[in-house]
């Protein structure tokens, strides 16, 4: 039985949620959406999740630390992470906690695409 992979989104920005969530599901995958880490990391999904897009900058808790507790729970799914204000120095920590990429927004589609297949083992 085929199992199609949950992609999570958490970003605080609507419009940014939409799009993603768009996009992915036009990729045929399933994604799920969440304003904030706090909301993804309640909603009991971690463990479904097979690639996770997160803003690093948020109210709350930053993509990094999203990243950091799942890890501490065991779960591992991809990661690729999204910022309006990426720094080396951002990129660097975002990559060597072992996330696949961090995109600098705004992106193209065709760059996030191709990352997904990565992150799910379709490239």
């Amino acid at each position: 039985m085929h199992i199609t992979p949950v992609v999570s989104i958490v970003d605080d920005d609507s419009a940014v949620r939409v799009a993603l969530g768009s996009l992915i599901r036009s990729l045929g995958w399933h994604a799920r959406m969440y304003e904030s880490a706090e909301e993804f990391l309640s909603s009991g999904q971690a463990a479904h999740t097979a690639c996770l897009i997160s803003d690093i900058r948020m109210p709350g808790m930053s993509g990094i630390e999203i990243h950091e507790r799942l890890h501490a729970q065991g779960h591992t799914p991809a990661t690729i992470f999204i910022s309006a204000y990426p720094t080396p120095a951002l990129q660097a920590k975002a990559v060597s906690n072992g996330a696949l990429v961090l995109l600098q927004k705004p992106y193209q589609a065709a760059t996030l695409t191709h990352w997904l297949s990565v992150a799910l083992g379709n490239s």
